[in-house]
């Protein structure tokens, strides 16, 4: 018997999901994430150690003397674990009671004055065309970076959680304009230079030429972007998919870096260098090791194929422009006059890549913990491990193929 005429069924819904609430200067940001298993250890260092380091860089703004983010669980979490029900965070924003004439939410008592020169390069102009906003403080305030503080909250417990499945997450900054860092080999002591460094930079040299060129960007009041990399150890073979377009884990990881504010490009592997090489100097070779079994040669795919890890460190670029808020604005058009003007000025960062790197390591983290818990499930931290050990087990078999050739450490 098919379905009563006229019921509608509802759709399923997603096993991990978060979003975010808040305007730059408004009383706080808000996070919430639903599907991470009970009995997961949190506590509220974890998150308050990733929002730290997301303040920390040469070239930020005022803003980040005034704010110290601390987060404050208020929901989904009892006695240090998670409960298994929705977790909320609050983070304040300590600016906010310096725009109380500006950004209450009950009706002013006199119209502050409003933003009608919008910014190239911001969400400025179309925002306030797409909602129709005669004031542009309407778009920018969400539009803001300040959102981020509320995406490293949630990236955290995502972090909390990918560890205690054997994965790690870090990012480290490659380039500052035309400045290009060298990081040594080996991702263990990457991983510790860049953690060690304001700039999150893994090259010495580099980092004091990055700061250079941000001084001198700064002296001419004009800003600089650069390029970010995140790498994931730990990841295991199998999570997304290649059998619809939305399941395909490199999709999603684009998805997620992308949608940082100021980021125009993403690059998983060698990325665009593939394109300049022959597929002989593309593809890593599937080879045998005692220790492993099956594994690579190399990693220029950066740990996918087909949209499925394979089991090497996932590694992810991503682009940032540089910021559009300018000291020394660039020309723009008064939506209330008509009349041609400079672009409005908003108390802004020189360079905030290393910045990014954090909230960079953030969405990497929420879109493996999606990944993750699509393959494995689970309820309870107790469940979702158990799953994981079993699957690793039946896949360590299938790698696990009697040698007719001598192996790589022969």
């Amino acid at each position: 018997m098919g379905p009563t005429p006229g019921l509608c069924f509802p759709r399923k819904m997603a096993a991990f999901r978060w979003f975010t609430a808040g305007e730059s200067h408004g009383a706080e940001l808000i996070a919430v994430v639903e599907g991470v298993p009970a009995g997961l250890e949190l506590r509220v260092e974890h998150l308050d150690e990733d929002l730290a380091r997301r303040q920390r860089g040469y070239g930020r703004g005022g803003r980040m003397k005034i704010e110290q983010d601390r987060a404050i669980i208020v929901a989904g979490v009892r006695g240090g674990q998670t409960l298994g029900s929705p977790i909320a965070v609050r983070i304040e924003n300590r600016d906010h009671a310096s725009w109380l004439d500006r950004m209450s939410t009950a009706p002013f008592e006199s119209p502050p004055e409003r933003v009608t020169r919008p910014r190239p390069g911001h969400a400025d102009l179309p925002g306030s065309l797409k909602y129709d906003r005669a004031d542009v403080r309407d778009v920018l305030e969400r539009a803001s970076a300040r959102e981020t503080a509320a995406r490293v909250a949630l990236g955290a417990i995502s972090r909390v959680f990918l560890s205690a499945l054997g994965v790690d997450v870090f990012a480290h900054v490659v380039r500052i304009g035309e400045v290009e860092a060298s990081p040594p080999a080996g991702l263990e002591v990457v991983r510790d230079r860049a953690r060690a460094s304001e700039m999150a930079c893994a090259d010495p040299d580099a980092e004091r030429r990055m700061r250079d060129a941000i001084a001198e960007a700064a002296h001419d009041k004009d800003t600089l972007g650069g390029v970010f990399e995140v790498v994931a150890t730990g990841v295991p073979v199998g999570l997304g998919s290649h059998v619809q377009w939305d399941r395909r884990l490199d999709g999603q990881l684009a998805h997620a870096l992308m949608s940082i504010q100021a980021i125009k490009g993403v690059e998983i592997g060698l990325g665009f260098e593939a394109a300049r090489r022959r597929g002989s100097a593309t593809h890593d070779a599937i080879v045998r090791d005692e220790r492993l079994g099956l594994t690579r040669s190399s990693n220029g795919a950066g740990g996918l194929e087909g949209g499925i890890s394979n089991g090497m460190p996932i590694v992810c670029r991503a682009a940032m422009k540089p910021i559009s808020t300018l000291r020394r604005p660039l020309p723009s058009i008064d939506l209330e006059t008509g009349a041609a003007s400079l672009a409005a000025f908003e108390r802004s960062d020189i360079c905030a890549v290393p910045a990014a790197s954090v909230v960079g390591e953030a969405m990497v983290c929420l879109a493996l913990t999606r990944a993750a818990l699509e393959k494995l499930g689970g309820d309870s931290m107790t469940e979702t491990s158990r799953n994981l050990r079993g699957y690793l087990a039946q896949a360590a078999a299938r790698l696990t193929i009697p040698a007719s050739e001598p192996t790589i450490d022969e």
